[in-house]
């Protein structure tokens, strides 16, 4: 008996509701919540239970395929990043450059820059200290620093590879990492943008806050200036020059095969890996160790959230999830907004923006003919607007909230109207930079 599509929807959003009551009211872990949405809208919608474990270890097989080295390579960059002390360094290039009287633009910037490899929440925390230095030395509002340094690295977070909600919505949706790289760090631009110029009209209404003190961490002998960035920026060009050559599909040369090779995802973090031990001399053998092991092991709860989530679109898949709402829906109106919204809806209720993309782009490939969004700039956009979803709106119940909180001493009545106020201006402005976008790719 074929379900109707009042009970495909009915169920869908069983399984959906049943992912944010437990890992926001009841602090279950992500992966097993999406493996019990599972089986609730599996049998819900009337598939045999044998079909539905075939679905669930082809999806999270599947994923894996994709995506397991890019996260594991790429969280690993990250931490050596942070105990190498180039995150500081790239620091306080930036503002050396841009002065102390631009302090927040210069946090804006760093934030954004270091947040590229390094999670936000590892971001904000190693360049805390330095945050607190710069706004008790100018004087700015630990308001209009904090949030300045928290959305900047926000903003690369939530749309950009190899941060895993972005990688895996581009494994699941088949979207081009490289392109992705490029066009999303175009995108986060603005809302970096409008996260900086909400934190200063809002930091400018707020009472003063005492700056924390800082604790200063002597890291020994530091690389050099071009070393530290060098981690970050050979990565993202080898990437890019990958994706040129892949659109120039009539370049056949030399050149192409060295860098089809060099500017995989994959082998392209690994240099950045190698970069990083060679512009630090300090580390010894039990160091390396313990830094890789922290590395994997930081990856490991990542990518099982990661392969639950694919198993998740692979069971909507063979419960034919797209095809119910085609021919229930005019989704094809809907575009770009309805991923953004579906992305909006889930981190708004249970805190996460990877838990969010990860969902949500299960539930959109399906409906992606649908959607009118079945082709490579649709594939694409669909990524972006999922990711401005995901930015909004960070509140109590989102992890990265509350290490800004913490770390820089705000209230819950300063961080709701500073920093998640902040997070919803830069989801809306960056879904209207995707819909610009939309306007010349569709």
């Amino acid at each position: 008996m074929t379900p109707s599509f009042i009970q495909v929807l009915i169920f869908l959003v069983a399984g959906i509701a049943i992912i944010i009551l437990l890992t926001a009211k009841y602090q279950v872990h992500a992966f097993f919540a999406l493996f019990i949405a599972c089986f609730v809208v599996g049998l819900g919608v009337q598939l045999p239970f044998s079909e539905i474990l075939i679905a669930i270890k082809e999806g999270f097989g599947r994923i894996m395929q994709s995506l397991a080295f890019i996260i594991v390579l790429g969280i690993t960059l990250g931490v050596l990043l942070e105990h190498s002390g180039c995150t500081r360094i790239m620091a306080n290039f930036i503002i050396k450059k841009t002065g102390e009287r631009k302090a927040a633009l210069s946090m804006s910037i760093t934030g954004f820059i270091i947040g590229l490899p390094v999670f936000c929440d590892s971001a904000y925390i190693v360049l805390n200290g330095l945050n607190q230095s710069l706004a008790k030395r100018t004087g700015i509002s630990v308001v209009i620093m904090a949030v300045s340094l928290a959305t900047g690295a926000y903003s690369v977070h939530c749309l950009i590879p190899p941060h895993p909600g972005a990688s895996a919505a581009a494994a699941t949706i088949g979207v081009d990492f490289g392109k992705l790289i490029l066009i999303g760090i175009g995108v986060a631009i603005p809302g970096m943008i409008a996260g900086h110029l909400w934190a200063h009209y809002a930091g400018k209404k707020m009472p003063h806050v005492e700056v924390a003190q800082e604790h200063i961490i002597h890291h020994g002998p530091s690389p050099s200036v071009f070393m530290a960035f060098l981690p970050v920026i050979v990565p993202i060009i080898l990437i890019a020059i990958n994706s040129f050559f892949s659109i120039e599909k009539n370049v056949d040369n030399g050149l192409q095969k060295i860098f089809t090779v060099l500017g995989e995802p994959t082998i392209a973090l690994t240099i950045g890996i190698i970069l990083v031990f060679a512009s630090v001399q300090k580390w010894t053998n039990q160091d390396i160790s313990k830094l890789l092991q922290e590395g994997a092991e930081k990856a490991g709860g990542i990518l099982v959230i990661i392969g639950a989530g694919g198993a998740f679109g692979a069971v909507l898949a063979a419960a034919k999830i797209g095809e119910h709402f085609s021919q229930a829906m005019n989704l094809q109106s809907m575009g770009i907004f309805f991923p953004f919204l579906l992305a909006f809806i889930l981190k708004t209720a249970q805190g996460s923006s990877t838990v969010a993309i990860i969902t949500a782009s299960s539930i959109v490939l399906p409906l992606l003919p649908a959607l009118g969004l079945d082709n490579e700039p649709g594939r694409l956009l669909s990524v972006l607007a999922m990711g401005a979803g995901s930015m909004m709106i960070s509140h109590a119940n989102d992890a990265y909230f509350w290490v800004i909180s913490k770390f820089s001493g705000l209230e819950m009545k300063a961080m709701l109207k500073s920093y998640s106020v902040a997070t919803i201006l830069m989801g809306l402005i960056t879904l209207l930079v995707v819909y610009i976008l939309s306007l010349f790719l569709l």
